[in-house]
C-alpha cells in the first residue's frame, strides 16, 4: 500500500505566506471559514485538551478596532511610523485570533498546550492557502496583552499566538530565502 501523497509534498515545498497588504476581499463566509477552523484543529493536542480558541475578526470589527490599536501604540511610546502601521494591520478582509487557552492538566505541560496552539496557526495558514486563499501568520502589537485583553476578549492566562490574516491573493510574493537546512541538521 503506498501511504505517499505527492500532491501534499509539492503544496508544502511551495507554499508561502501572503503579506496581508496583498490580500483583497471579499473574505472566505462564514461557513468556508468554518471549514477552514475545523481543519485548523487537526493538530497535535497530548491530552485532547483543546488549549486554544479562536475569536473571528470580521470587517466591521477591525475597522472599529484599528483606531484603537493605534492609540494603544502611541500611548505606549510608538511614534507616528509605529501608530501608522499599527492602524493598517487591520486591513485583511478577516483576522483570526488564534488564542492558547492553556488547560490545567497534572499530565500536560503549559508549554506543550502552546505549542498546539501554534501549530493550530501553521495549520489554518495552510488550509487557507490550500483552499486558495492568500494568508499569513502574524502577531504584532494587537497581540500584547495589554490590547488583546482590553479589545479582543482574551482572559488573563490566555495570550494571543497568532493572528491569521485571511483573504483574497493579490501577485504572488516573491520567495524568500530559505535555510540551509544541512546547516541547522545534526545526525545522532
Amino acid at each position: 500500500m503506498q501511504h505517499t501523497d505527492p500532491q501534499t509534498l509539492y503544496f508544502l515545498r511551495h507554499r508561502r505566506s501572503h503579506p496581508p497588504k496583498l490580500l483583497s476581499g471579499p473574505a472566505p463566509s462564514d461557513r468556508e471559514l468554518m471549514d477552514l477552523l475545523e481543519l485548523a484543529a487537526r493538530v497535535p493536542d497530548h491530552g485532547k485538551l483543546e488549549p486554544w480558541r479562536f475569536i473571528v475578526l470580521g470587517r466591521e470589527t477591525l475597522d472599529r478596532l484599528a483606531p484603537m490599536l493605534g492609540d494603544h501604540v502611541a500611548a505606549t511610546g510608538g511614534d507616528d511610523a509605529a501608530v501608522d502601521k499599527a492602524r493598517s494591520a487591520f486591513g485583511s478582509p478577516v483576522i483570526v485570533a488564534v488564542v492558547s487557552a492553556p488547560v490545567d492538566s497534572p499530565k500536560i505541560p503549559e508549554w506543550e498546550q502552546f505549542l498546539s496552539a501554534g501549530a493550530v496557526c501553521l495549520e489554518l495558514v495552510n488550509a487557507a492557502l490550500a483552499a486558495g486563499y492568500g494568508a499569513a501568520w502574524l502577531t504584532g502589537p494587537a497581540a500584547q496583552p495589554e490590547f488583546a485583553n482590553a479589545h479582543l476578549g482574551v482572559s488573563t492566562g490566555e495570550r494571543v499566538v497568532g493572528l491569521i490574516h485571511i483573504g483574497q491573493r493579490g501577485n504572488a510574493p516573491p520567495e524568500r530565502p530559505r535555510p540551509d537546512i544541512a546547516a541547522k541538521t545534526v545526525f545522532l
